[in-house]
């Protein structure tokens, strides 16, 4: 079943007009016609499930037939601030496979090290929609506007905290630190890691050093091996 992304749509509503992005694609690519249904989700939760009444190219109109206003997601909020890489693609990679797998909060951060201090934040929504769709899922992460780092790690944060550095150091496990249904803020540095004072300026802040291993990560594959783990405790979680 065909499924479109809809964020203006509320659970008391038995009808909606799909914008004419998406009634172009529906009518003339997809080539819906009366009839017929699709699933429609809001980014937060809310799935529905829906039926072609005017199959128009412009303003499709769609019948609601069914409201789950609320699908579950896991117990926890895991936010990943990561420096933006240098090519952009691996960073989208980054947001593809966090979306799939769950992630609740992005921000990229402009540290001492990076090589990259812009952020189109329209192009990475639209990444973040296609991978929600793409993956079945209903919820849409939250990506921020680019923010200093200094700035970042001032800010009153909800959970635990960590900064995943390779610096030398006392440094544990992501997932010997992170408890089942904590929420967490992960920072992940630029190709370069982050430098000596912004890892002191972030332990200063209560952000606890961890890793991810022995070997070296880019700095994608550390965001997605945070948003990898926490996703397994919370399996593991439920499964106990």
């Amino acid at each position: 079943m065909h499924l479109f992304y809809t964020p203006d749509i509320q659970p008391q509503h038995t009808a909606f007009i799909l914008n004419e992005e998406e009634s172009k694609h529906a009518v003339r690519v997809l080539r819906l016609s009366a009839g017929q249904q699709v699933q429609l989700i809001d980014g937060r939760g809310g799935r529905y499930t829906a039926v072609m009444a005017d199959a128009h190219p412009k303003r499709a109109v769609l019948e609601i037939v069914a409201v789950r206003a609320s699908e579950g997601n896991h117990p926890y909020h895991l936010h990943i601030a990561i420096a933006p890489t240098k090519n952009m693609d691996r960073m989208e990679w980054f947001l593809e496979k966090a979306t799939e797998v769950g992630v609740d909060e992005i921000t990229p951060i402009i540290c001492d090290h990076s090589e990259r201090t812009t952020v189109k934040a329209e192009r990475l929504h639209k990444v973040a929609v296609a991978a929600m769709k793409q993956s079945q899922r209903a919820y849409l992460p939250q990506v921020n506007p680019a923010i200093d780092f200094a700035a970042f790690v001032e800010r009153e944060l909800p959970g635990k905290r960590f900064i995943a550095h390779c610096a030398d150091g006392d440094k544990k496990y992501f997932s010997q630190l992170l408890k089942p249904g904590e929420s967490a803020t992960v920072l992940i540095g630029p190709e370069g890691d982050f430098s000596t004072a912004e890892i002191d300026a972030a332990i200063r802040r209560g952000f606890i050093p961890t890793t991810f291993g022995p070997m070296r990560l880019r700095t994608e594959t550390a965001a997605l091996v945070a948003c990898v783990e926490a996703h397994l405790l919370h399996i593991d979680f439920v499964g106990n």
